[in-house]
């Protein structure tokens, strides 16, 4: 089963964050992940994929525009697919929260189904997302990669796969 990870990053810290949802991810039996910058994506490897992660940094609380304007004129076919997201921001309470319900608000629009994991298998709870402080001190980084561990997990069972 194949889940993208598809991310917009100016600094690197998104890419980074990225990275370690691809590694959460992987951490389940027959599931493949692969990351891509918005600006070179595999739309063969997403349309493929039974799940995408989204992930921005967050600008004045909300997420990229360079994020909004590839998912308002992409044309790949997401709607069916399992949505999530992650974000990064400069500082704690710097509008990550609010980034990630716009962004979810658009994968709904795009007829994704969305998922967050929640506080459904305990602590590490995940409201909306993953989110990190630049690229993340050692606790976020760990609450990250088990975030996608869960997601992989539970879209795997989704499917049957």
């Amino acid at each position: 089963m194949k889940i993208a990870i598809i991310y917009h990053s100016e600094t690197g810290n998104t890419q980074k964050v990225a990275n370690l949802i691809a590694k959460g991810v992987e951490k389940i039996e027959g599931v493949e992940a692969k990351c891509m910058s918005i600006d070179n994506v595999d739309k063969e490897f997403i349309e493929d994929a039974k799940a995408v992660f989204f992930g921005t940094p967050t600008y004045a609380g909300s997420y990229s525009w360079q994020m909004k304007k590839w998912l308002d004129t992409c044309k790949l076919k997401l709607a069916g697919k399992v949505g999530c997201v992650f974000a990064t921001e400069n500082y704690l309470g710097g509008g990550a929260d609010n980034a990630e319900l716009a962004l979810l608000s658009e994968l709904l629009v795009k007829g994704m189904f969305v998922y967050s994991v929640g506080s459904s298998e305990g602590k590490p709870y995940t409201h909306f997302g993953a989110v990190c402080i630049k690229d993340g001190d050692e606790d976020q980084k760990k609450r990250v990669e088990i975030f996608a561990e869960r997601v992989a997990k539970n879209v795997k069972k989704l499917f049957n796969e």
